[in-house]
């Protein structure tokens, strides 16, 4: 068990292959993720530039433990809709991992039409919302893939295929 985001930091710097246990209260709610990271192996050429939109700190850590795992690139994180459009123009990411729910006015769905009305971009929604009225507005942003949480490395390798 991991008391401070350091020791997570450094537990996933320890191997290849780390079995990461994080347990953290958020809302005064107890959540408990449990991630295997297998050490995936990719080509330069398909190396992308991703930005992840995550309003848990914890959960964006570990996304971005995978993303570097897999030898992608993490141009920068974001809490916010708003927040990921800036980075978005700032950054011209080649992939969006977006939360459909987040912290502030603006959900996943609404940052990523606006994104999409100022650069080309990919989209996989990383999400725990799996509800057909989300799936359907989504859709209209033309995402790549859609993950329901929790999710795992391999789940995220298969949706990074499809880039």
């Amino acid at each position: 068990m991991h008391n401070t985001l350091t020791d997570l930091k450094n537990k996933t710097k320890e191997c290849s292959y780390c079995l990461i246990e994080i347990y953290h209260r958020l809302n005064n709610q107890e959540h408990f993720i449990i991630i295997h990271l297998d050490k995936v192996l990719t080509n330069p050429e398909e190396k992308k530039r991703v930005l992840i939109v995550e309003d848990d700190v914890i959960i964006s850590l570990v996304i971005e433990n995978m993303v570097k795992e897999l030898g992608h690139d993490v141009v920068g994180k974001a809490t916010t809709g708003e927040e990921a459009i800036k980075l978005a123009v700032t950054h011209s990411p080649d992939l969006l991992l977006m939360d459909i729910r987040l912290k502030g006015e603006m959900d996943g769905i609404e940052a990523v039409t606006e994104i999409k009305q100022k650069i080309k971009t990919s989209v996989i929604y990383l999400t725990g919302n799996s509800d057909r009225v989300n799936y359907e507005r989504a859709r209209e942003t033309e995402f790549i893939d859609l993950i329901t949480k929790p999710f795992t490395i391999s789940d995220l390798t298969r949706s990074l295929n499809l880039v």
